[in-house]
Order: structure tokens, then C-alpha cells, then sequence
């Protein structure tokens, strides 16, 4: 990787009091995420994890989002930290003025990345229990807490980064399924009833030790738990079509995270976060395609059309459990 260095992450360490005035510490740009500048820095043998918000997204689309996500990133790490210690990186200082934060950098050789794992055809449906069960433990313990509800008033944030690029976007991309689309939308911004962390995805997924580490909570907000279950399942379906040879190895993953997630779920009945679920998950993959941040991986017409279509089918004809979803979309990809 190239070392580099920024006077503003140094700044940001400074007022951490991790960084003396002096030359600068060794600091890597990280990729992999869209809207954070994101910098590991080694001091005095330790390694750090610095994450400033961007106001605008590395994206080819103008995608723009409050900078005040970053205070809500912060308290999902505080509050996660305290109710499932291990669950996320340890937070280590908050900078308010730089809209960043800094956290313990978790070191690659204790921590595979998910997605790297998964498109590598490295497929193990134990870890996909576990991110399963760690996302149904959240959620259980921030149930219906009207303390956590106050905290998490990111209703803008979380419309900026999610409901409009995804389901709003697509919608006026897809006018066939605009209705749908939109009405997921006002659902899932009306439904309120856990701490979501809003972008559980394979890359933001270190799979550790000790188990899952969830990363880049930037979109966290009280709502619908939902919306997390269908978005990391999503990813799943996805890369079935990308590695149709895994497509089976894919599905039990799939469903061996999702019985994992429900065991846990005793704040409402079990088949309405279903319901909910199986007809997000059709609107968030056709936004992989046609919304704002489409998956870098699906690159071919072919496996657009087929994710295309099937989305579009489900949209219109939505089925109510997630086995029927799941025996749907990996027998034969919608073909």
C-alpha cells in the first residue's frame, strides 16, 4: 500500500492526544468504502483507524450526505461496544469539528474480510450463523428502547444515504416498479423499532477470533431491523449470480444466517420481520443494478437482466417467508 500523509488526520490525532507535534507518524490511505476519507496510522507501535466523513461520495452519481453521520457512527460503536462487547471496533476518540473519529485498527492478519472470503468461493455457512446471530442479538437488546430511540434521531442521515440512492433512485430508473419501490421507502422510514446499523455488508464484515466485527455504522438509525437482515442477505444473492459454481454454497449460507437472525427476534411476531424482509430484498437488489451504488462485480448484461428481472417479478409478486425467497432466487437465478 502507499504511505502517504494528511494534515487534517493529523490534526485529528493531535486533539486525540495519540499524536505530538513533529514529523509525521507512517499513515496508509484505506479503500474500499465510498463516503469516508479513511487512514491507518501507526504510533509508537500501535495502529490506529482515523474515518472523516465526506460530504460528497466517491461515486460516479452526485450522491451528497449530512457530515453529521459520523456522531451517529460514533454512538452505534458506544452503544454495540457496551450491549455485545466485540461485536464492533473499539472507539477510541470522537472529533466533532473534523466530523471523524478514531478507532482501533484491527490488524488483517487476525481479521479476514468477508467479501474477501466470499468471492474468493470461500464459503463457510458458520460464519454467515454468526454475522446472523450477532445482528439478531443487536437488535434484540435495542428493542423498543425509547432512550436509544432519542439518540438515533437520524432520520435525514439515514434517507440521504440509503432510502434515496437505493429505493428512490431506482425508482425513477424503474417507473414499472416506481409505486412499489417508493411505498418500500415510506415503510421502512415509518417503522421503528431497533438500532439498525444500515450497511451491513460483506466489506464492512471483519471476520475474526472471536467472531464478527461489524464495520462503517455510519448509517445508523432506529428503525427497522429489517432493513439490516435484507441488506446483508442481498449480498449473498448477489454473488450466487456472480459465482453461479457457488450458488448453492451461497444459499446455505443464506439461510443458515437467516435462522440464526430470527432465533433472536421476540420484539414483534417472527412472520411480519419476514414479510418485511422478503419484500425489501427484491427492491435492494434491483438498486444494485440500477441505483446509485450498483455492486462493481456484476458486470455483465447477462447477470444484470437475470437480477433485473427477478427483482422486478418479486416487486410485483412479493412472497412472505424467506425460504420461498431463497429457493426462488438459487434455483436457477430467475432464468
Amino acid at each position: 500500500m502507499r504511505v502517504g500523509w494528511n494534515s487534517d488526520i493529523m490534526a485529528v490525532l493531535r486533539r486525540a492526544g495519540l499524536l505530538e507535534l513533529g514529523s509525521p507518524p507512517p499513515m496508509v490511505p484505506l479503500t474500499g468504502g465510498v463516503s469516508s476519507d479513511i487512514w491507518r496510522v501507526d504510533i509508537a507501535g500501535k495502529q490506529y483507524c482515523v474515518k472523516r466523513a465526506l460530504e460528497k461520495l466517491k461515486v460516479q452519481a452526485d450522491w451528497r450526505a449530512p457530515i453529521e453521520r459520523n456522531s451517529y457512527e460514533a454512538a452505534y460503536l458506544e452503544v454495540v461496544d457496551r450491549l455485545v462487547p466485540g461485536a464492533v471496533p473499539g472507539l477510541i476518540y470522537v472529533d466533532a469539528a473534523a466530523s471523524a473519529i478514531v478507532t482501533r485498527y484491527l490488524d488483517p492478519k487476525a481479521y479476514e474480510l468477508w467479501k474477501t472470503a466470499l468471492m474468493a468461493g470461500q464459503i463457510d455457512p458458520a460464519v454467515a450463523a454468526a454475522v446472523g446471530d450477532r445482528l439478531g442479538r443487536i437488535h434484540r437488546l435495542t428493542a423498543d428502547d425509547a432512550a436509544i430511540a432519542a439518540r438515533f434521531r437520524s432520520d435525514q442521515v439515514f434517507h440521504a444515504i440509503r432510502l434515496e440512492p437505493y429505493l428512490l433512485a431506482t425508482a425513477e430508473t424503474q417507473p414499472m416498479v416506481a409505486t412499489q419501490l417508493s411505498a418500500l421507502a415510506r415503510r421502512t422510514a415509518a417503522t421503528k423499532r431497533c438500532l439498525v446499523h444500515g450497511d451491513v455488508s460483506p466489506k464492512n464484515i471483519l471476520v475474526g477470533r472471536l467472531g464478527p466485527v461489524l464495520l462503517d455504522a455510519e448509517c445508523a438509525w432506529f428503525g427497522d431491523p429489517a432493513f439490516d437482515l435484507a441488506f446483508v442477505l442481498n449480498h449473498l444473492a448477489l454473488k450466487a449470480r456472480h459465482r453461479p459454481a457457488d450458488a448453492q454454497h451461497f444459499a446455505e449460507a443464506f439461510r443458515r444466517l437467516v435462522d440464526a437472525y430470527l432465533g433472536h427476534v421476540d420484539w414483534e411476531p417472527v412472520a411480519a420481520v419476514e414479510e418485511r424482509t422478503t419484500s425489501l430484498l427484491p427492491g435492494l437488489m434491483l438498486a444494485r443494478v440500477d441505483g446509485k451504488s450498483p455492486v462493481e462485480y456484476l458486470t455483465g448484461g447477462k447477470e444484470k437482466a437475470d437480477v433485473r428481472a427477478f427483482a422486478i417479478h418479486h416487486l410485483t409478486e412479493p412472497v412472505a417467508r424467506l425460504e420461498a425467497f431463497r429457493e426462488a432466487w438459487f434455483t436457477g437465478f430467475g432464468k
